[in-house]
């Protein structure tokens, strides 16, 4: 994996609860990269019981969706999950900016490392490629990076 060093997760980020929150817009994408993301978390350790989930409708709920799962007991990280993609008008510059921004907001005020995995492409097939299952899924970098940042403020 390009990027993303792969170290020993430890016996306390195996055994803590994820939260997944995920978009229903660009559904086949963000269905694939939720796949992923679970499966990863699973094979390196954790209880697919640990592992909770919450749909919004797209990807400008991301942050008040995540803010509240990252606010349950237990949870020791939240995996946001969407994909926006660049259309004739500005909104792919308005939703974009307004998730990612409140996404980091919700991190720093929680406190709980959030994980933005909001695909933001020029193109449909930009999104289909990075959320493929046998080309580059971005799900599996960002349940790692998930697990590597409960262990690096542990």
């Amino acid at each position: 994996m390009k990027g993303l060093r792969i170290k020993d997760i430890s016996v306390k980020a195996k055994q803590g609860q994820y939260g997944i929150v995920f978009t229903s817009w660009n559904a086949s994408i963000v269905q694939d990269l939720l796949k992923e993301t679970k499966k990863e978390l699973i094979s390196q350790g954790v209880d697919e019981a640990n592992i909770y989930l919450k749909e919004v409708p797209g990807a400008f709920e991301l942050p008040l969706a995540t803010q509240f799962m990252a606010e349950k007991d237990g949870i020791l990280s939240v995996i946001s999950l969407g994909a926006i993609i660049r259309g004739d008008t500005p909104h792919f510059d308005f939703i974009s900016s307004s998730c990612l921004e409140g996404l980091q907001e919700v991190s720093l005020k929680t406190r709980i490392p959030v994980i933005c995995g909001v695909l933001t492409t020029n193109t449909i097939e930009q999104a289909e490629e990075r959320s493929n299952p046998n080309k580059m899924n971005k799900g599996k970098e960002f349940a790692l990076t998930a697990l590597n940042m409960v262990d690096s403020l542990s």
